[in-house]
């Protein structure tokens, strides 16, 4: 970072992005600090999780500005045309974040711990000794250290999703991004998805979650962001956003929600 600290872990302007004939995202901007929680909150089909892809790459945007510790993801000139970092600068700034998906995303075929150490291995070039030392003090973090040896296939979702936040852990990001991680899963297992998350958020790492789950949001992040439509409809503190929201949208959804 040339010595410097960057002011924002990512910062986001006027995000413009469609899928053909549908706008998902509408002149989005979004900036968030180091240590930083802060909870995306809205209807399906708001651009929640459309946003949270283009930060870390996995869409791109038809215009706007990504930038994440302060390098340039993408930019636009003043003609509105979207230009993209390198593929080299993209992949390293791509493993500034680390993503947990709704449906864990785990390989079948290979043990729990050896998703943990492919991409620390493959991608960082990790000696594997060492990427087995930090993958079972990740499994030991998130209370799975007895099931090393397990595949997917035996573990509830609750346990997959904990492995999954283990195995972006593993890679040593910056920010952690995560989509919906507990939607996908029965009520009674949410709890321990949460619970290392919590923690996660104990320890100040920078986390962007788009969640359904209001608890979460109003106990844990920082900020909350509401979305509707495409469009970052409003954002507060969490105490204030719940307390007293600003919008007659926000108002709507929340009555729906709690």
């Amino acid at each position: 970072m040339h010595g410097k600290t960057p002011e924002f872990m990512i910062e986001a302007r006027g995000l413009h992005k469609r899928f053909g004939s549908l706008q998902v995202l509408r002149d989005v901007s979004l900036q968030i600090s180091r240590g930083e929680v802060v909870a995306i909150i809205g209807p399906s089909g708001s651009g929640k999780s459309t946003l949270l892809r283009c930060l870390n790459h996995l869409e791109t945007i038809d215009s706007g500005s990504i930038a994440v510790e302060g390098e340039t993801l993408a930019s636009t000139d003043a003609a509105g045309r979207c230009s993209y970092a390198s593929e080299r600068d993209l992949r390293r700034i791509g493993r500034k974040t680390g993503m947990v998906f709704q449906h864990f995303n785990l390989f079948p075929h290979l043990t729990v711990l050896e998703n943990i150490t492919l991409a620390p291995v493959d991608v960082l070039g990790l000696a594997p000794d060492a990427a087995r030392n930090r993958a079972e003090a990740l499994l030991a973090k998130v209370g799975l250290q007895d099931k090393a040896g397990s595949y997917p296939a035996r573990l509830s979702g609750g346990q997959k999703q904990r492995v999954a936040i283990a195995r972006a852990l593993a890679m040593e990001p910056d920010i952690m991004l995560f989509d919906e991680p507990t939607s996908a899963l029965d009520p009674e297992l949410t709890g321990e998805v949460l619970r290392t998350m919590r923690q996660l958020a104990h320890e100040h790492m920078t986390m962007l979650v788009v969640t359904h789950e209001m608890g979460f949001a109003r106990e844990v992040a920082h900020r909350v962001v509401f979305m509707d439509q495409g469009e970052l409809i409003e954002a507060q503190g969490a105490a204030d956003f719940f307390a007293h929201p600003q919008h007659e949208r926000t108002r709507a959804f929340l009555q729906h929600m709690l």
